[in-house]
């Protein structure tokens, strides 16, 4: 049994700079215990990182998730998408008795600053769990029923996001909750009850992120022709944004755009997806001019080459900043994609404001880069009556199960579905 667990996750400053000593050891588990441990690891970073604003609950989600970790990579040796309801059981029973050498009886900093490294590293003092002493005396640690629901409560989000990202499609933290003996509890079942709804942008919403990316496009046109086919390409094409940003081993090019010969049809090639799947996406008329005029504001020529090696995304370098500005030959990576489609979508939800639809807005806001991916999905089976068999083949989903998920997904558009209909299609309307 493990003796020492190392804490995961810094400060959120000190997070997305990376830590030598956690990579190391992600890389160790994904080598010798759990395939996609390091998969998992990068998720929980950016889960993490979208509480970053609220330091208390940053500071709980990351105990929690560190502990949770160690339990699949180095007691349960598991992915955590492998886990059932059987196997939540097996964690609560872990962390209502855990192993003494990981109780501490005061806090201590996760990580520290090593002086002769002069880098941040984990503290070997930490204990993920916290036990406490009467009169000098170590009390036998209880895990209280509101600390368990707040385990369970942290875990059930985490799964949440990863359902969202199609990583899994299954949530064992609620399936537990729902069959242990808080499934009872009018709260917690108003809580657990409901599967996360698929997020989506209408299509009054959707209108003006793309209005919103062809308006920047023409006020910026350096920067923002690069923000406009990005959020062309993801809607058209439902990627998911790992799909399109660098990471090591993978760099978006140009030739993933490929014209068959004997058809003269046009798709987009992912060679690495979830779960290691590659896929290739139909591109539409319309995808295709975008794509055009992309290039040619990037001064190609308009269709590229079948070995083409330009970067999908390049990088803009600062004005006047030497002979180096303006373009640079390097793929952007996850956070730098996902920073410019969050700003499109924020300059977005300020236009829908001005123009009266504060509520779109609101709703706008609170959507997430991924909702992008759904939102092709659903306008293409919903609105544009693509059939589900041609939209699952484009989305890579492993059942067209999954795919009917997406029927009429968005509450707007049931009700838009459903606004005309006849309660007794005979009766003849007196004018």
């Amino acid at each position: 049994m493990t003796t020492q667990v190392l804490p995961l996750f810094d400060a959120p400053h000190y997070l997305e700079e990376g830590n030598s000593v956690v990579n190391q050891h992600i890389a160790d588990i994904t080598l010798n215990k759990v395939a996609d441990a390091a998969f998992i690891y990068e998720h929980a970073v950016d889960w993490l990182l979208e509480s970053r604003f609220s330091e208390n609950n940053y500071k709980t989600y990351r105990s929690e998730l560190t502990t949770f970790l160690h339990w699949c990579f180095d007691v349960e040796q598991a992915s955590p998408i492998e886990l059932d309801r059987r196997s939540m059981n097996r964690y609560v029973d872990y962390c209502s008795a855990p192993p003494k050498a990981l109780i501490a009886y005061h806090n201590v900093a996760q990580f520290m600053l090593n002086k002769d490294w002069g880098e941040r590293q984990p503290n070997p003092q930490w204990r993920p769990f916290l036990g406490k002493k009467q009169d000098g005396i170590a009390r036998p640690y209880q895990l209280s029923d509101k600390a368990l629901k707040t385990k369970m409560a942290i875990l059930s989000s985490f799964y949440s996001y990863l359902i969202n990202e199609e990583v899994t499609e299954r949530n064992p933290a609620v399936m537990w909750m729902r069959h242990s003996r808080f499934g009872s509890s009018p709260v917690l079942t108003a809580s657990f009850s409901e599967e996360d709804e698929v997020r989506v942008f209408s299509d009054l919403q959707w209108s003006y992120v793309m209005s919103t990316a062809q308006q920047l496009a023409e006020q910026d046109p350096e920067r923002h022709q690069r923000t406009l086919f990005l959020v062309s390409l993801m809607y058209g094409c439902y990627l998911r944004i790992s799909e399109v940003a660098a990471r090591p081993g993978f760099s978006p090019v140009m030739s993933q755009f490929r014209r068959d010969s004997h058809t003269g049809i046009w798709s987009f090639h992912i060679p690495v997806s979830k779960g290691g799947k590659k896929r290739t996406v139909a591109v539409s008329r319309e995808l295709l001019e975008a794509l055009q005029h992309y290039r040619q504001a990037l001064q190609l020529p308009p269709l590229p080459a079948p070995n083409e090696a330009t970067p999908l995304f390049v990088r803009h370098k600062a004005a006047g900043r030497g002979r180096d500005q303006g373009l640079l030959n390097a793929n952007l990576g996850i956070r730098q994609l996902r920073d410019l489609l969050n700003e499109l979508i924020a300059h977005a939800a300020d236009n829908a404001a001005n123009d009266g639809f504060e509520h779109d807005a609101s709703e706008m806001r609170s959507l997430t880069v991924h909702s992008i991916r759904h939102t092709g999905i659903t306008h293409d089976i919903n609105l544009n009556g693509r059939p589900l068999s041609h939209v699952q083949a484009d989305a890579g989903h492993d059942s067209i199960d999954t795919t009917s998920q997406y029927l009429h997904t968005g509450k707007i558009e049931r009700h838009e579905s459903a606004i005309s209909k006849r309660l007794n299609r005979l009766h003849i309307h007196e004018s």
